[in-house]
């Protein structure tokens, strides 16, 4: 597991703690995957199966959960990625900004 997927996994595993049923898988590009499930988040491969997955740069994931970048706007505008349910991506949107 590289630093920048533990730093996901540490930032992200409290938020998702509870919050979310199923499993939804993030892919930061070039960098890897973490998979978000009710008890947390752990590192993924491409192929973890997940009822939705996002996918987008590493900055671009940074700027959501810092605040400075809206999830829909970046799905809107092709920044973000979605694959699957789309209740369950709002859903993980809601982790991402951390509301």
């Amino acid at each position: 597991m590289t630093p920048l997927i533990a730093d996901y996994i540490a930032t992200l595993g409290p938020r998702a703690t509870g919050r979310i049923r199923g499993r939804a898988r993030l892919e930061i590009t070039d960098h890897g995957s973490v998979l978000l499930t009710e008890t947390g988040a752990e590192a993924a491969t491409p192929d973890t199966p997940a009822d939705v997955v996002l996918g987008a740069s590493d900055a671009v994931f940074r700027a959501i959960l810092a605040g400075d970048q809206n999830p829909i706007t970046a799905y809107m505008t092709g920044k973000l990625r979605v694959e699957g349910n789309v209740q369950r991506a709002l859903k993980v949107s809601g982790i991402l900004t951390g509301s």
